[in-house]
């Protein structure tokens, strides 16, 4: 079986956990299949990986046509594949178009909807109704959906009632084992600015409004004074969530030491030796369908402390892995809680319980890694998908 997997991200280029989980699972998938990757972006050196870029006349186009540009090169490129599976909506119009056009299945992997991400209009503009438009036909038409939460596919049904629900799967996120293991490198921690004897709050994400960063950091002036805030944040939607987290992080840098702003994208070891020396880890996302990063906080040996929320219930274990912050959300897709100030008020109450009982902590992150070993390994993934592939074929 040849399959083709379409993606925006693919690496070097990645910016999100939808990145991440197309390597993994690409890695994982060849041991048994043949796997060619069709990706966005420069030129790649990996054998069996075509990258396109946006053609010429739309470079100044609206995202969502510059991305349909793409996505007709890599249709038409997909012939000869028994199979297409793609990933995000930036990749759907590929795999919908290549399905039709060569008489093959297309799987689609949700890390996200489209219809529960409404503050992409700011990104977008009228390209936020072309991308819900895509996403809708190619899940509507696909062979199969893979959601990567049970959270995940109850949103997939609720937002395309259309779908049958037998064609919606769960497979979740992994994690890879081997690279993620906790590194103790406190020098390593100096050099990023950070005091590796101090306890520790990190955060890890895009500057997107689902990850929840302003609630977080109003929450962090509740914090005990000795806590430092890691914030390991890039690659914002816009310019406005951008200014917003600026003008947050400014003003609690006038309030309290400790505040630490790493915008680069920091390395793999960089990461790990900043998630294994963190008290916790904090997740304060208002829409998650899983979130690798929290897997990775895991690995690390690191407590999460998350937002009960899409599928991070499904991974944080509370009072045993970490701790959920409970939360009441606007039934409008936007994630917003229903009381700011509660919800607020939580996450710093579960921040500050975490940090305050090193030993609690640790002990959480030890169980972490082990749910970690136990239920998010990449081989266990890849067969779950290899079933899905060979029940549509």
């Amino acid at each position: 079986m040849r399959v083709d997997l379409i993606s925006r991200e693919y690496p070097p280029e990645v910016y999100g956990g939808a990145g991440v989980h197309v390597a993994e699972l690409v890695r994982a998938l060849r041991g048994d299949i043949d796997v060619v990757v069709r990706c966005f972006g420069m030129p790649r050196d990996e054998p069996d990986v075509h990258s396109y870029l946006v053609p010429s006349d739309l470079a100044g186009a609206n995202p969502a046509l510059a991305t349909l540009g793409v996505d007709l090169q890599i249709a038409q490129d997909v012939a000869g594949a028994d199979l297409v599976h793609s990933h995000t909506w930036y990749a759907n119009a590929a795999g919908h178009l290549a399905s039709m056009l060569h008489g093959i299945p297309h799987v689609v992997t949700a890390h996200s909807l489209e219809p529960l991400r409404p503050w992409k209009a700011e990104q977008l503009g009228g390209g936020y109704r072309v991308s819900s438009w895509i996403e809708k036909t190619a899940f509507e038409a696909a062979a199969a959906v893979i959601a990567v939460s049970e959270g995940m596919r109850r949103d997939i049904l609720r937002s395309y009632p259309a779908l049958d629900e037998a064609r919606v799967q769960v497979v979740h996120n992994g994690i890879d084992l081997e690279r993620w293991v906790p590194l103790d490198e406190p020098e390593l921690l100096r050099g990023l600015g950070i005091d590796p004897d101090r306890p520790s709050v990190v955060f890890v994400g895009r500057i997107t409004r689902q990850k929840g960063l302003p609630y977080l950091l109003r929450a962090a002036r509740l914090l005990p004074p000795d806590v430092q805030l890691i914030l390991c944040a890039g690659a914002p939607d816009t310019p406005e969530i951008l200014a917003e987290v600026q003008a947050g992080v400014a003003a609690l840098q006038q309030e309290r030491s400790g505040v630490i702003w790493l915008e680069r994208l920091l390395s793999q070891a960089e990461l790990s030796a900043v998630l294994t020396r963190a008290t916790t880890f904090v997740c304060p996302s208002v829409y998650e369908p899983l979130g690798i990063v929290n897997l990775e906080a895991m690995a690390c040996a690191a407590p999460v402390v998350g937002t009960a929320t899409g599928g991070i219930p499904e991974v944080v274990e509370d009072g045993v892995t970490g701790r959920l912050v409970p939360i009441e959300q606007v039934q409008d897709g936007t994630g917003t809680p229903i009381d700011p100030d509660r919800f607020v008020a939580d996450l710093a109450a579960a921040l500050t319980e975490v940090v305050s009982d090193p030993e609690a902590a640790r002990a959480m992150g030890r169980a972490g890694r082990e749910r970690a070993e136990r239920e998010f390994s990449w081989s266990s993934i890849a067969r779950r998908t290899t079933e899905i592939y060979a029940s549509v074929t």
